[in-house]
């Protein structure tokens, strides 16, 4: 691919190589550097002057040393006469500042979204937002991919003439619908409440679920607490099966361990939008399965740069 420039931050390097092998191009170097008073500096080492550039970089722990990099990435590439900047961000962790449900609270979803095109972002590529809605933050187009196909794929491997998809709440159902309709399958949701020390009830299901292969599927997993909710009322109907799914697989304050720890949970399924560190990857791999979305990355690359549709993204889902 002519006049491409792919670059990663330090969040998730192997993703941007992964992206750039299916893309066929190679990954220009970047290098990040802190000077003595602990500022941060980033040089883009390859040529962007008029070309179209992308810059790979989920929003992850450190959230906030990996988003002033991104900035700085940004602003490098526009102070370099990039024709155009892309900012490909697999996970988007401010999507959850997305409302003002208290007195004098920051809408951090809205605020970072500016300062992403203040430093020249032209546009993102953004995958499975924790509220959909948060897209409408940015002033630049964003194209919203989701990961259902990779994971409906995943399932389809294994019989599914008896199973329910269940959402862990009513807001996350619609994703859960949408997933259940491309592998055939039930759809069920949990009557979640949140408490405000981020403690969370779920009271019911809403749907059926006794005697049925379960697959719960939430937009991201970070310590575990709604799914490990879910699955102590989803015992008390009585499925054959349980399976977790998300696409975000954060697992934070040990919430992997956890999970892997509940006997009746057959598999843990993520996507690689955030990395999963390696030690937990092999402490865990008899239940926890990671599917790579950069095919599905690269492929939007590839037609954003050629100025074709990336709504064919969302058609059925891929066989492995």
């Amino acid at each position: 691919m002519r006049d491409i420039a792919v670059f990663s931050g330090s969040a998730h390097p192997e993703l941007a190589q992964e992206l750039c092998a299916h893309l066929g191009v190679p990954l220009s170097p970047t290098r990040v550097s802190r000077f003595a008073n602990d500022c941060l500096e980033v040089q883009l080492q390859a040529n962007c002057r008029e070309r179209d550039v992308f810059l790979v970089q989920p929003l992850v722990r450190p959230v906030q040393e990996h988003l002033v990099e991104l900035l700085m990435m940004c602003d490098a590439a526009r102070g370099a006469s990039a024709g155009r900047i892309t900012v490909v961000m697999p996970h988007y962790s401010y999507a959850r500042s997305d409302k003002k449900d208290a007195p004098r609270i920051s809408l951090g979803g809205r605020l970072v979204a500016d300062l992403l095109v203040a430093s020249g972002a032209s546009r993102v590529l953004a995958m499975t937002l924790h509220a959909p809605q948060v897209h409408g933050f940015f002033s630049v187009p964003v194209d919203h991919l989701h990961a259902l196909r990779e994971l409906a794929a995943h399932f389809q491997r294994y019989d599914l003439s008896r199973t329910t998809v269940v959402s862990p709440d009513l807001g996350n159902a619609k994703e859960a619908a949408a997933f259940a309709r491309l592998i055939g399958a039930q759809v069920a949701a949990g009557a979640k409440q949140r408490f405000a020390d981020d403690r969370v009830s779920i009271n019911s299901v809403i749907g059926e679920v006794t005697g049925r292969d379960v697959i719960v599927l939430d937009d991201e997993i970070a310590k575990g607490s709604t799914v490990l909710e879910l699955l102590e009322r989803l015992r008390e109907l009585g499925p054959r099966s349980i399976r977790v799914a998300c696409t975000h697989g954060l697992f934070s304050a040990g919430a992997l361990k956890r999970l892997s720890e509940q006997p009746d949970v057959l598999e843990i399924v993520c996507t690689n939008t955030v990395p999963v560190p390696v030690e937990d990857h092999k402490a865990y791999k008899a239940k926890l399965r990671i599917l790579s979305i950069a095919p599905a990355l690269a492929e939007a690359v590839r037609r954003i740069h050629n100025g074709e549709s990336v709504s064919a993204l969302f058609d059925a889902p891929r066989s492995e």
